[in-house]
């Protein structure tokens, strides 16, 4: 089963498929780089760090030729707070992260 959950105005939704055991939160972002230049290696790097230091609950993927962001909760015990806590954090990425993410594209001729 696959429900998708508005995350406001001008944004994708966020797709809450279950796949037990788990539950999988997934917003896609951006077209992801196709090159293996300097510039999508620069973009690439800027994925991983903010993985490493602005995301809690989620990170950035790929996935079929897109950047998303993606998080995966257990079904068994799994409680409203936890699933509120994710989508927070895909809102904080949403807002925060993403449009640093379009300007950095941009000004390396990525899109």
């Amino acid at each position: 089963d696959v429900f998708l959950v508005s995350m406001g105005p001008g944004q994708s939704p966020c797709a809450l498929s279950i796949s037990p055991p788990v539950l999988v939160a997934q917003v896609r972002v951006a077209e992801a780089p196709r090159g293996d230049d300097a510039s999508s290696a620069s973009f690439m790097r800027r994925l991983l760090e903010l993985n490493a230091s602005g995301l809690l609950h989620a990170a950035f993927a790929i996935e079929s030729g897109q950047v998303v962001l993606t998080a995966a909760l257990e079904l068994q015990n799994l409680d409203l707070n936890e699933l509120e806590a994710v989508l927070a954090d895909l809102d904080m990425a949403l807002s925060e992260h993403v449009p640093g993410l379009v300007a950095l594209s941009k000004s390396l001729g990525l899109g």
